[in-house]
């Protein structure tokens, strides 16, 4: 490429042409011929005669320049000329453009995007073959250097991910790459382990350039509660100058709508690279808080979720009359109120009071009896879900709780009395604990041998003892046991909470066991072992850019993986269940560090800031082809063959052809996903328009455009509606109430929508919305087979949808005479199993109404397979892009396809219109003949 300042030329020796133009100017000077001068008498007799029509005998000389000016023209936009044009990337081999793809990418990612597609674009015109790695996501086999136009195309679909690469993988994926080639390194700004020993082995292939973002790198670190006061740490990677970030706490409201609960600002001095932001909140807000955030910055690093260590549990603690509160040590409470208040608000009043204040749970240690309607106040409580755990002692082993009869408040029934072991008046030696079956909440903690118990309550053997035992003695006699009540929990310790009975209530199990029992909560992050034995599902996950998206189909995680395993795809930043209690994993740990990237001096490092290239082909071209058509003008006008104007006049015409091509900008270029989102409301509701769900998949999304593009020249041309074009629709972002209906092509590779997306198309279908699910599948399967992948993915997203009972699309539907009568809905495929809402019966009400009456006898969702934005797809040239069918019937088939669209826009504009019964009789009689 040729670059003179900002302009470049991609074809520069086509402008050794304009060297040509001097002898034009010689040739068109000499034509026509000068005339042959000669004295003629005769002449004399032609005296004051005129003639009407004049032909000058040289062109002149500003139409000559008008000429040389047009050809000129000609010539450089056939040069290619380029305004900013890029830099030329050394080098004449393969190139490697590789992207760090983490989540320090995601705050600027639309720029790095950008800086690839000029890389890409000047590879492709040198000819160089690519490939582009994103080292979080490393392609499957050998990387293949191919075309750069090959890239260009898969750009959208990159996204970055929110973990580190690693390493490992890394140096695997090098070793089998192939040799000499040249790299573009598009960094992430952190460092990270392994990033140096990359930098040396892609040295050692060729040259490496590097690409650094200048923006400063966010963290957030979990948050932690200590002193009645919320801590969280923010943490950046360079010590630069004073900076402000505002932490954002959100969380659900009592009506489950998320929103903002706290604002902190805070600024950093100009040395520090670490501050501590402190929040003071209420318990009942502070449980409420589902995540912690830095404003402005979208990266998953400055978002930190929030799990038990945070929202403390309520615990009520309550003891048998005469306890001995005078013996701190010998108190039924002491031990419990040493492992309990470090992690959970604890809450010690009577029982009636304490159920008051409805708490999370309620402990009763050595409490034989309760009255009777304290009782029913408990089971009541246990019913919405409360755990109620008890603890043996002298009075219950005296009483005749639960003995001939399981009492309601006791998991089993008890013998009378209770068990001494190794006492001076007993049989045998202290008993040891059992380790824990599978299974059980217990399972995977270790159990150390100086637990023993020397005294217990004994349960009465029954056909359930088994099944309700979480806990047993060396000896197989049960320690705790559990049954379900309602939707909550009764919990037996056979022992005391105290140490008369047991070593239990002074060893770390103890605390481990009410962790387990989700009882108490770990302040900081457990380990390994603290999570043997358990299995955990993620039910929230984060994305490279902080946004939480449903879990979707992800795998349970095994307890110590979950714990110490690295971020990656299998275990991705996000919130994680097991029962009732909940662990987060961020992607910022509490002793994670930001470290900048510190490169080699021989490595010199640029900013992403690279402006687009604007080819200046077209508009070259344009005023070549005016100044032209201003040639015809004149020259007719020089033979006389048009009026001739005055100067005035002339002067006139020229201003005004000048000034509406300066008015008329040579190229418009839309701004996919930036458009203002009061300029998209404003586009959606001026005009009918016709909108389509955004897959990922971007030859898909193509395919439906182009669709809905050729079904709108249709409806305009057929009908009175006059659609503007279509819109693409991202369920996270954007509104639907403005569209009246949504093209969903189901593809097997994309994601579930989000609990946000979910609630947005569900109120969408309430409120009068069309959505046409189309799996494309109609040459294989219908809809309900549940044989082809994209059948099955669209019943894994339909699931979360409110979807009222489908069936065939009956003869008498709307849909078959809404504009068109039809009987078949072929798209590209011919598949009858096309279906919509079925008619409910009469008894059958919604809101008091039947469904179709309620949405103007709209169905809701049409659902099909036959790739009808296929068979409706058309490319600028209104010619189709996909062939239908063969011959005349493939035409015929077309046809019926696009007036099956007709009939879906004209149905859900016009609802229950056609189904008057003053129509049936005619429309019957057509249907006849």
């Amino acid at each position: 490429m040729l670059t003179l300042g900002a302009l470049g030329f991609t074809s520069p020796f086509l402008l050794l042409t304009l060297l040509a133009l001097p002898v034009l100017w010689v040739i068109l000077r000499a034509v026509p011929p000068a005339p042959v001068r000669r004295r003629f008498p005769g002449v004399a007799l032609l005296l004051g005669l005129s003639d009407e029509e004049s032909q000058t005998d040289r062109t002149p000389w500003w139409l000559l320049l008008l000429r040389m000016v047009a050809a000129a023209l000609v010539i450089i936009g056939f040069a290619g000329p380029v305004l900013n044009p890029s830099a030329t990337e050394p080098g004449d081999g393969p190139l490697l453009i590789a992207m760090d793809g983490t989540w320090a990418d995601a705050r600027d990612w639309s720029q790095r995007v950008d800086r690839v597609e000029v890389a890409l674009t000047e590879a492709a015109r040198q000819g160089r073959p690519t490939s582009v790695v994103v080292l979080t996501d490393l392609p499957a086999g050998q990387t293949v250097f191919q075309a750069a136009d090959v890239w260009l195309a898969r750009l959208p679909s990159l996204q970055p991910a929110p973990w580190q690469p690693d390493a490992e993988a890394v140096s695997a994926w090098l070793d089998g790459m192939p040799s000499d080639f040249d790299t573009l390194w598009i960094s992430g700004g952190i460092d990270w382990p392994g990033k140096a020993d990359l930098l040396d082995a892609l040295e050692n292939q060729g040259a490496v350039r590097v690409f650094e973002s200048r923006r400063q790198v966010y963290g957030l670190h979990p948050p932690v509660f200590e002193d009645n006061v919320i801590r969280v740490r923010v943490s950046r990677a360079v010590p630069g100058a004073g900076a402000e970030v505002t932490l954002v706490a959100r969380g659900l409201d009592p009506a489950g709508i998320e929103r903002v609960l706290a604002q902190v600002p805070q600024s950093f001095a100009p040395p520090d690279t670490e501050i501590t932001v402190d929040l003071t909140l209420p318990a009942e807000l502070r449980n409420r808080v589902t995540q912690f955030e830095l404003e402005g910055i979208r990266s998953a690093g400055a978002v930190t979720l929030t799990d038990d260590a945070l929202r403390r549990r309520e615990v009520a603690l309550l003891a048998g009359r005469g306890d001995g509160e005078s013996f701190e040590l010998l108190s039924s409470l002491h031990y419990l109120r040493q492992a309990l208040v470090p992690t959970a608000d604890v809450i010690e009043a009577d029982l009636s009071d304490t159920l008051l204040a409805n708490p999370d749970v309620i402990i009763l240690a050595d409490v034989a009896r309760i009255s009777p309607q304290e009782q029913d106040d408990v089971l009541a409580w246990l019913e919405n879900g409360g755990l109620l755990v008890r603890f043996a002692g002298p009075r219950l082993a005296a009483s005749d709780v639960s003995r001939r009869e399981e009492d309601p408040l006791m998991p089993v029934r008890l013998r009378e009395g209770g068990r001494s072991v190794g006492g001076a008046m007993s049989w045998g030696t202290p008993k040891t604990l059992r380790p824990f079956a599978e299974g059980t909440p217990f399972y995977g903690l270790p159990v150390p041998d100086e637990v023993t118990v020397t005294a217990q309550v004994l349960a009465q053997p029954d056909p359930t003892l088994a099944e309700r035992t979480i806990a047993m003695l060396a000896d197989g006699t049960p320690l705790v046991t559990a049954k379900p009540v309602g939707q909550g929990q009764v919990i037996l310790f056979h022992v005391t909470a105290n140490t008369d009975w047991a070593s239990l209530p002074l060893s770390g199990l103890f605390v481990q066991m009410l962790e387990r029992l989700a009882i108490s909560t770990r302040p900081t992050a457990p380990t390994a072992m603290d999570l043997e034995g358990t299995t955990w599902v993620a039910e929230t996950v984060l994305d490279g850019f902080g946004a939480t998206q449903d879990a979707g189909n992800l795998g349970g995680i095994d307890g110590p993986d979950l714990a110490e395993a690295k971020l990656s795809a299998a275990i991705p930043p996000g919130l994680y269940l097991d029962g009732d209690r909940a662990l987060a994993r961020n992607v910022m740990a509490a002793d994670t560090q930001l470290v900048a990237m510190e490169w080699p001096e021989r490595i010199a490092v640029e900013g992403l800031q690279a402006a687009k290239e604007t080819p200046l082909k077209g508009g070259f071209l344009t005023l070549a082809l005016l100044l032209l058509m201003a040639d015809l003008i004149a020259s007719m006008w020089l033979s006389g063959k048009l009026p001739r104007f005055g100067a005035r006049a002339a002067a006139s015409i020229a201003l005004l052809a000048l000034t509406s091509f300066i008015a008329t900008p040579p190229e418009a270029h839309a701004q996919d996903g930036s458009d203002d989102d009061i300029t998209r409301a404003l586009a959606a509701t001026s005009d009918v328009v016709l909108a389509y769900v955004r897959t990922g998949d971007a030859q898909l999304d193509d395919v439906t455009e182009a669709g809905l593009h050729g079904l709108s020249d249709v409806l305009y041309a057929r009908t009175s509606i006059e659609p503007s074009d279509p819109i693409a629709v991202d369920l996270e972002m954007d509104e639907l109430s403005f569209f009246p209906l949504l093209y969903w092509a189901i593809t097997p590779s994309q994601p579930l929508p989000s609990t946000v997306a979910y609630a947005k198309l569900n109120r969408y279908l309430r409120t009068g919305g069309m959505i046409v699910f189309d799996t494309r599948d109609g040459n294989l399967s219908g809809f309900g087979a549940g044989q082809t992948q994209e059948g099955r993915r669209l019943q894994e997203i339909a699931a979360g949808l409110d979807i009222p009972p489908l069936e065939p699309v009956p003869q008498d539907h709307v849909l078959t005479r809404a504009f068109y009568l039809l009987q078949d809905f072929p798209g590209r495929f011919t598949s009858r199993n096309v279906w919509v809402e079925a008619a409910p019966p009469e008894a059958e009400l919604v809101d008091g109404m039947p469904f179709r009456n309620l949405n103007d006898g709209v169905t809701p969702v049409v659902i099909g397979g036959n790739d009808w934005a296929a068979a409706w797809a058309v490319d600028q040239m209104r010619r189709p892009l996909f062939p239908v069918g063969s011959g005349r019937a493939g035409q015929r088939q077309r046809e019926i396809a696009y007036r099956f669209g007709v009939n879906l826009v004209m149905h859900v504009l016009t609802g229950n219109y056609k189904s008057d019964q003053v129509h049936v009789p005619a429309l019957l009689d057509r249907l006849g003949n």
